[in-house]
């Protein structure tokens, strides 16, 4: 257990301080908040309690109830909006290192197939909005202490042009501080005795954290976006068992109740990069090789059941699949100030490819993405370029 502890305090630490050394030159240089100025930390805000939800009949996504919300089936077919819908690209060397420089040409864009134009492009000079969404439920409750330790020292050299957001949660999630560059009242959040003091519960609504926070926290934001999950992986409110069944939505009296793919289609439409930091072992038969030869089918199956995979491990594995996330696991790597910096890094090297689809507007439903390098781009052969495979089209705007 200390090992573990020492693991997340340097984790933060390796966070913290890669973001005070990755500044973009011209942002001013990373200062000091004395706490008399900085603003007052907010109480901690429930999240989930803001409006009632509800499953459309027609598309099957879980939206707001209100009275006054849109209705996707308004003249007998189904509407989508259509907006501009940015990919995330990273490019990385054989020797590990994110490839910089490229420009827009350097690339190239398609949607189901069909190319598209691409109608931005950016560089990683607009701030990213990152949302710390950490699990105090029992089993990561120790580490708190020296988390707390290490940002209380360090909060003040993260870059000021990032906006950073605290989430918590155990059977309920919290928000302790909504997105701001405040660097003094982020050092406050994660000091707050509210980081593990909101609830005292044994539950773990860790999918039910995730939808919320990417629902309440990142609507209307555009840019790069980020959650960066730390928890074990052993959620309590979704009743995921080995029926693949038990990810999708239940019907009757239960269809309202959040359900796994409805957390997959709300990052997939709003665009969110997820990091699962995973506190378990990585399952021995789940190798990098193997997760990129399972890539197209769902990895709760009856032959990852045989090879000893536990069930909730394999769920978190499958999130990140669907909506092109990347897993870590602790005890592999066994510094999460490495795992940390390799997220950081990807964060900050990021390409971000926006484009309007050719089709117009379309039916609810998942898009096939696919990203290439064209001909003559500037890359060291067997460089490795990483996007999310796909995104999801949501019929209401």
């Amino acid at each position: 257990m200390r090992s573990l502890r020492s693991a997340v305090l340097a984790a933060l630490t390796g966070l913290i301080v890669f973001h005070a050394s990755s500044a973009n030159p011209g942002t001013q240089a990373a200062q000091s908040f004395p706490p008399a100025k900085s603003r007052k930390l907010p109480r901690p805000q429930p999240l989930g309690h803001a409006e009632a939800m509800e499953r459309d009949p027609v598309s099957g996504e879980l939206h707001s109830a209100a009275k006054d919300s849109p209705s996707p089936a308004g003249d007998g077919a189904i509407r989508s909006h259509v907006t501009l819908v940015q990919v995330a690209c990273t490019v990385t060397a054989p020797d590990g290192t994110q490839v910089r420089g490229l420009t827009q040409d350097n690339f190239r864009l398609f949607e189901d197939g069909a190319a598209q134009e691409i109608a931005s492009f950016d560089t990683s000079a607009t701030p990213a909005s990152i949302a710390l969404v950490l699990d105090v439920s029992p089993s990561i409750f120790h580490e708190l202490a020296e988390m707390r330790g290490a940002a209380h020292s360090l909060a003040a050299n993260l870059s000021p042009a990032d906006e950073i957001a605290v989430v918590s949660f155990s059977s309920q999630a919290h928000l302790l501080m909504p997105f701001s560059t405040d660097r003094g009242l982020l050092d406050r959040a994660i000091q707050s005795k509210n980081l593990a003091g909101v609830e005292n519960s044994s539950q773990s609504n860790i999918y039910e954290a995730v939808f919320l926070t990417a629902q309440e926290l990142f609507h209307g934001r555009t840019g790069r976006k980020a959650i960066v999950l730390l928890t074990d992986g052993q959620d309590s409110g979704l009743g995921l068992t080995w029926d693949p069944s038990s990810a999708q939505p239940l019907s009757g009296v239960d269809a309202s109740k959040l359900a796994f793919d409805d957390v997959a289609r709300e990052l997939g439409a709003d665009g969110i990069a997820l990091f699962i930091v995973s506190t378990e072992n990585r399952p021995r038969a789940m190798t990098p090789a193997w997760l990129e030869a399972h890539g197209g089918e769902i990895l709760v199956n009856k032959n990852s059941r045989r090879e000893e995979m536990p069930h909730y491990t394999l769920y978190l594995a499958e999130l990140a699949r669907r909506v092109g996330g990347q897993l870590y696991f602790l005890r592999e790597i066994g510094n999460l100030s490495e795992i940390y910096r390799r997220i950081a890094l990807t964060i900050s090297a990021q390409y971000t490819l926006g484009y309007y689809p050719s089709g117009g507007a379309a039916r609810p439903g998942w898009r096939s993405l696919r990203v290439e390098l064209s001909t003559g781009a500037n890359v060291p052969p067997g460089s490795k370029l990483t996007h999310r495979a796909s995104y999801y089209v949501s019929a209401f705007p």
